[in-house]
């Protein structure tokens, strides 16, 4: 039984990507897309398409070999516009190197977007 289906998909990801998988399939949600679109924007996946299997559905992932570790941050902690850096310091490895995932009032996106957009928002994962 799943219960956090964004901590699920981010180590199913990490997982493959350690083995040298080029693909990996983790269950879909609305949120699991979003947060895939981001890291696909920032270049740590491929293409990913959904499958159809007549219940909630697939994601199918392919892997470029880029990520190095990507988690889910639990509890969700809120982070205001000027509050990033204390929590890059907290779960990147270095200024620069990676990106944090935020649910912000305009969408799921990255602590880049949210900085030169100057909101805040709740911490959802992180990837490098």
């Amino acid at each position: 039984m799943r219960h956090d289906l964004l901590a699920d998909t981010l180590y199913v990801i990490n997982n493959a990507e350690k083995i040298g998988r080029r693909m990996c399939i983790v269950p879909a949600s609305s949120l699991i897309k979003e947060v895939l679109t981001v890291i696909q924007k920032a270049g740590y996946i491929g293409d990913f398409e959904f499958l159809d299997d007549s219940k909630s559905g697939h994601f199918k992932i392919d892997l470029v070999g880029r990520i190095n570790k990507s988690r889910a941050i639990k509890p969700r902690f809120a982070v205001k516009k000027d509050g990033f850096e204390k929590w890059e310091n907290r779960h990147l490895p270095a200024k620069g190197f990676g990106i944090l995932v935020v649910s912000t009032p305009k969408g799921v996106m990255s602590q880049k977007e949210a900085i030169e957009q100057k909101i805040g928002g709740r911490l959802l994962a992180y990837v490098y």
